[in-house]
C-alpha cells in the first residue's frame, strides 16, 4: 500500500525542470525539483550525461520528502548550452522521466535507437596480455560483428560490455553496467602494484576523506581528485551501488582539480558506523575515480565498419607491443568510431615511430592520434603493469575471463 501511495504523489509532482542562462556568465543552469526516492540523483546525473553535458558544479540537497538539485553545464566544447531546440530537448528530457523511473538499462544517448535485435555480452576477469584481442578474433570467427562496445581495466582487472549484431543498433547504459562489474570483482582491493605517477614521481592518486558529523548523524565524505569529464556520475554510481543516500553535496571544479562533498547515511538511515566500513568505501570511491582516469595516448580509429575490424585492430596492437587500457566501439550509419587508450606493453614510453607504423597499416587517414604524443614513462616492478592487449604468442583461451551475462 506504501508503494502504491508513493507512485500516486509521484504522479501527482512530477518533476520540474527550469534552465536559466543568465544567473552564471560560463555555464548554464539546470534545476530539478522532484519528489524524492533512492536513486533518483544517479538518475539526473546519468541522464545529463546521456546528453553529452559536462557538470562543473552541482549543489544537492535531498532531506525529507524532497529533492531539489542545481546543475552547472556546458558542452564538450566548454560552451554554454544557447541552442533554444536543444534547451527545450533537455527540459523534456529530464521532465519526461515521469519522476524519473526509467530503468537504466533503458537510457541512451541523444544520438542513438534502442533496438533489441542485438546481443549484449558482459565480461569480466583477471587481466593479462591478448586477452580482449583473442576475444574479437572468436567473435570474427564467429561472423559477429561488435558495433558497440566499452572495456576497463583497473587494478588489474578487465570488464568489457558488448553488444554484437549485423545491423546498427543503439547502446544500453554500458557505463553503469562496468561499474557494477568491477565493483562486483571488487577492483578496489589494492594490488602490488606502482599506480598512477606523474613523470617527476608526484602522485595522481586521489584523495578521499571520510569524517563523521555527529550533530546531523550524518557521514561526510570529501574527494579532491583531477577533473575529467563523468567524475560525478562515476562517484554517485559507486555511492548508489553501495546502498548510500546523498543528502546534500557540492561539486566545484577547476581547470585541473575537482573538488567533491557528500552528506551521506546508509539506506537504513545510519551513518558509517566502524572503521572498516570507511576503509571499505574510501577504497571503492578511489577505485571508481581512478578506472577511468589514464593519460597515456589516445588513439581515434575512423572507417567502414565490417566484421573483423576489431580484431584486426587489436591484433596490430598487440603485435606492435601496445596494450588497451581502455576502449569506446562505436558503429553509427555503418562507420566505425572507436577510441583506444593505449600504452607500451613495458611500461615505457609509447614510441612514436610504433604509431606511425600502425597509422601506415591501418590507414592515415583513418587512425588519428588524439591526446598524449609525449607519454611520460610509467615504472615497472616485476608483473605490475595491467594488460589488455598484448603478448601475440598466447594461447586462445579464456580461464581467466568470466562470462558476467549474455541475453539478446
Amino acid at each position: 500500500m506504501d508503494d502504491e501511495y508513493a507512485k500516486l504523489v509521484r504522479r501527482l509532482n512530477p518533476p520540474r525542470v527550469v534552465i536559466d542562462n543568465k544567473s552564471c556568465e560560463d555555464a548554464t543552469v539546470i534545476q530539478v525539483d522532484s519528489v524524492n526516492k533512492h536513486g533518483i540523483l544517479l538518475e539526473v546525473v546519468q541522464a545529463l550525461i546521456d546528453m553529452d553535458l559536462v557538470i562543473t558544479k552541482a549543489y544537492i540537497s535531498s532531506d525529507g520528502g524532497w529533492f531539489m538539485d542545481v546543475f552547472n553545464v556546458i558542452d564538450r566544447d566548454g560552451k554554454k548550452i544557447r541552442d533554444k531546440e536543444a534547451i527545450e530537448y533537455i527540459k523534456r528530457r529530464l521532465e519526461g522521466h515521469a519522476s524519473f523511473s526509467t530503468s537504466f538499462r533503458e537510457s541512451v544517448g541523444v544520438m542513438h535507437s534502442i533496438s533489441e535485435e542485438h546481443t549484449c555480452i558482459e565480461l569480466a576477469g583477471t587481466d593479462r596480455p591478448g586477452l580482449l584481442s583473442e576475444v574479437c578474433a572468436v567473435l570474427a570467427d564467429l561472423h559477429c560483428n561488435v558495433v558497440n562496445a566499452e572495456i576497463w581495466t583497473h587494478n588489474e582487472r578487465a570488464a568489457a560490455v558488448v553488444n554484437v549484431t549485423d545491423d546498427f543498433t543503439g547502446v544500453t547504459n554500458r557505463e553503469r553496467r562496468l561499474h557494477q562489474i568491477m565493483f562486483a570483482d571488487r577492483d578496489y582491493e589494492k594490488v602490488q602494484r606502482t599506480g598512477f605517477e606523474k613523470s617527476d614521481g608526484s602522485s595522481l592518486r586521489p584523495c578521499v576523506t571520510v569524517m563523521d558529523c555527529n550533530e546531523k548523524h550524518y557521514t561526510i565524505v570529501m574527494m579532491r581528485s583531477k577533473d575529467r569529464p563523468k567524475l560525478l556520475f562515476d562517484i554517485v554510481c559507486t555511492l548508489t551501488d553501495m546502498q548510500y543516500i546523498v543528502f546534500h553535496g557540492t561539486v566545484n571544479t577547476g581547470r585541473k582539480e575537482a573538488y567533491q562533498e557528500f552528506y551521506i547515511r546508509h539506506v537504513d538511515g545510519l551513518p558509517i558506523g566502524s572503521e572498516a566500513e570507511r576503509e571499505r568505501i574510501t577504497l571503492c570511491l578511489e577505485a571508481a575515480i581512478e578506472r577511468r582516469a589514464f593519460d597515456g595516448l589516445e588513439l581515434e580509429l575512423f572507417t567502414e565498419d565490417r566484421v573483423g575490424l576489431l580484431s584486426d585492430i587489436t591484433r596490430i596492437f598487440r603485435e606492435n607491443g601496445l596494450c588497451i587500457k581502455r576502449a569506446e566501439i562505436s558503429t553509427v550509419n555503418g562507420k566505425a568510431r572507436d577510441t583506444f587508450h593505449v600504452a607500451d606493453v613495458t611500461g615505457n614510453p609509447v614510441d612514436l615511430k610504433i604509431i606511425e607504423s600502425i597509422r601506415q597499416q591501418v590507414g592515415p587517414s583513418a587512425l588519428q592520434v588524439k591526446h598524449g604524443a609525449h607519454v611520460p614513462p610509467q615504472p615497472v616492478r616485476g608483473r605490475t603493469v595491467g594488460y589488455l592487449f598484448g603478448n601475440l604468442f598466447r594461447t586462445r583461451t579464456f580461464q581467466n575471463f568470466k562470462l558476467v551475462r549474455s541475453s539478446s
